[in-house]
């Protein structure tokens, strides 16, 4: 089937809630794919930081193989070995006590807020229920989740939206400080506030918000889904902040294609669920835990988290000399493998740039452009990416 047909029969079949590229993707490969047409894209996006392997890594292909033959799904009402075995991994190397699994970004924050509003309550009574999240934020599109997210644009035609949350600006403490009443059950908030521009939470506020939060026995959750599974070059972004949390959420690179979601929880706060109080029919399902198995084992045992490291450094590097060279550029910030560049032109016109040159990159809204490529990228191709972008930006200002 050649892109234009299977445009016109995406047009006539599905619902229309994405605005799309024009570009069908066939297969993937490393850190390239190719369209309907054999054509080669070096690819910046990684699904929106899901690809953290690139594509067809041989040991998650090799992991799904064998647990698909073996068993794809069962009910939680039973024990599966590899459901056991990821939250085993997982509690090894995070805070983290407890994990309860699910399929996607959303509902692992739809179970983060549930966690933390049933702890208040055990412990405080029904009028503790208010979340804190920040203004720029994005939670999801779930009912519960689009009214965490901190974005008109996100809510915008499905009010009235759930009552219990509340919005504060990123990084201003004084804001957050006024806002925690005696209502407050939770602070939710990402590391890098990804779909809202990357913007990075500032060490000393991080720290302070932590001891607002035990000051005040409000739980802080963090949202990771991006930042999450080696993204910044540690496992998670918390362990370079020097803040750890009381629920963390992850999805995207955890099941490196494979859609997984999980929340993760102390152990006096994961004492709040109970049988019964939260599930999901396929969270934790044997496949998806299997493939996040060989993710976890591949960051963690094949060199990936130190490669993932020099590279967001050699990437930082590379994005702040463009900056230094090209007026246009206002502004580059992230961590690790999760960079955003602000430019005073329409980042729509890059994208579309860097599509016609064989490159995929995506927006983070109108101005700012968002990298998120496979951990496995290579110095080599950082730099046709800054090439592509130099060229850019100096036709743009020619």
């Amino acid at each position: 089937m050649a892109t234009e047909e299977l445009k016109q029969d995406a047009a006539r079949y599905l619902m229309q809630t994405y605005t799309r590229q024009p570009l069908s993707i066939g297969r993937g490969s490393g850190t390239r794919v190719y369209d309907l047409e054999g054509r080669e894209y070096l690819d910046f996006v990684g699904g929106i930081a899901v690809n953290i392997l690139g594509h067809g890594h041989p040991d998650l292909v090799q992991a799904i193989q064998r647990q698909a033959a073996q068993l794809i799904h069962t009910s939680n009402l039973y024990y599966t070995e590899p459901q056991v075995k990821l939250a085993q991994t997982l509690v090894d190397h995070s805070f983290a006590d407890k994990v309860f699994f699910c399929n996607s970004g959303a509902e692992a924050n739809e179970a983060a807020i549930k966690l933390a509003r049933r702890y208040s309550h055990d412990k405080y009574g029904a009028g503790r229920f208010e979340i804190v999240t920040m203004k720029n934020s994005f939670h999801g599109r779930t009912f519960a989740t689009l009214t965490a997210t901190g974005q008109d644009k996100v809510q915008k035609d499905y009010e009235p939206l759930l009552p219990g949350f509340c919005y504060v600006a990123f990084n201003n403490l004084e804001e957050l400080e006024r806002s925690v009443t005696d209502k407050t059950a939770a602070i939710l908030l990402e590391p890098i506030q990804g779909e809202g521009g990357v913007h990075v939470a500032d060490r000393e506020y991080l720290k302070q918000v932590r001891d607002l939060c035990s000051n005040k026995d409000v739980l802080l959750m963090f949202d990771e889904i991006q930042t999450g599974m080696g993204r910044t070059g540690t496992l998670f972004a918390y362990e370079q902040l020097g803040v750890q949390p009381d629920i963390m959420t992850l999805a995207k690179g955890l099941g490196g294609g494979v859609p997984i979601g999980a929340c993760l929880a102390t152990d006096s706060v994961a004492k709040a669920f109970s049988p019964g109080s939260h599930a999901s029919t396929f969270g934790g399902n044997p496949l998806a835990c299997a493939a996040g198995l060989a993710v976890c084992h591949t960051l963690l045992d094949g060199h990936v988290l130190d490669h993932a490291r020099r590279m967001g450094e050699y990437f930082a590097q590379g994005l702040s000399d463009c900056k230094e060279r090209h007026r246009v550029v206002k502004e580059v910030r992230g961590i690790g493998l999760l960079q955003g560049m602000e430019v005073e032109m329409d980042a729509k016109i890059v994208v579309s740039e860097c599509l016609a040159r064989g490159i995929l990159i995506n927006g983070a809204g109108e101005h700012v452009l968002r990298f998120v490529p496979p951990l496995i990228i290579t110095q080599l191709e950082i730099d046709r990416l800054l090439d592509t972008l130099a060229q850019i930006f100096s036709k743009q200002t020619a």
